[in-house]
């Protein structure tokens, strides 16, 4: 069983991705994200299994013995105790991992894309990133070299998926200026409910507020009264319901 437990690394700590040669960001340690496996798995829809088998790799029986089959990616925070957590990027790249195999892409396909994809673009989690682009036919990732020429790499064996689902849920993540994932709307930018990496570890909250919805909807449950829990944390019946109902569809 996954358990909490306190990361010893100080507040100025840089987090740096471990593949060598690809930096996942420059930033704080306070501003990465915190997500314990089944935090992911809540907040994501994905067994811990199979996040655990993405992040870690796993050992598997062939004919003459035992085989180990390495992590997908290498997450954002090294392990410590043997405790495996998530940054904010690992979060991402989990749901669009997820998203390719649940709309029937094979493994081996989906693990040779994602091999390629982090070589190309340099960064260890391609696929949350901003880089795709399509002719319509055939999905593409752009890149830009140094003479600012772009060079478009053939993805066609995963253009279905792309369109009909990745691209949708990028639609719902702010990007920064280097196209990294800085902020995702998980009930889409009309709501308030937000993930930041830099709110509360990375928590669902409440944008315009800055309260975490479970701790709203907690309190809710818990005093049984939407109306002092407004008065207790000065803010909107809309911004409650809107934690509750986010909560909600979690747990269903």
């Amino acid at each position: 069983m996954e358990s909490c437990f306190a990361f010893a690394f100080p507040v100025d700590k840089r987090i740096l991705c471990r593949a060598e040669g690809m930096p996942v960001m420059t930033t704080t340690f306070l501003e990465t994200g915190i997500y314990m496996i089944p935090e992911a798995a809540r907040l994501t829809g994905v067994t811990s299994w199979r996040i655990r088998r993405w992040l870690r790799g796993y050992d598997f029986r062939v004919k003459h013995g035992r085989r180990h089959s390495h992590a997908v990616w290498p997450g954002q925070l090294a392990q410590i105790e043997h405790n495996t957590a998530l940054g904010f990027l690992d979060l991402l790249e989990v749901h669009c991992v997820d998203a390719f195999i649940s709309a029937g892409v094979s493994w081996k396909t989906l693990r040779q894309t994602h091999s390629q994809a982090q070589g190309l673009v340099g960064h260890s989690h391609p696929f949350c990133t901003h880089r795709f682009v399509t002719d319509g036919r055939a999905i593409f990732l752009e890149l830009r070299e140094r003479n600012e020429e772009v060079m478009l790499w053939d993805m066609r064996d995963v253009q279905r998926v792309f369109e009909r689902i990745i691209r949708p849920f990028l639609k719902n993540v702010d990007f920064d200026s280097d196209r990294v994932p800085r902020r995702w709307w998980p009930r889409g930018k009309s709501h308030l409910v937000v993930l930041d990496p830099r709110r509360n570890f990375g928590q669902p909250t409440i944008s315009r507020d800055g309260v975490p919805t479970q701790v709203l909807a907690r309190s809710v449950k818990a005093n049984g009264s939407v109306e002092e829990v407004v008065r207790w944390f000065e803010i909107s019946t809309a911004s409650v319901y809107e934690a509750i109902e986010y909560e909600r569809a979690l747990a269903a």
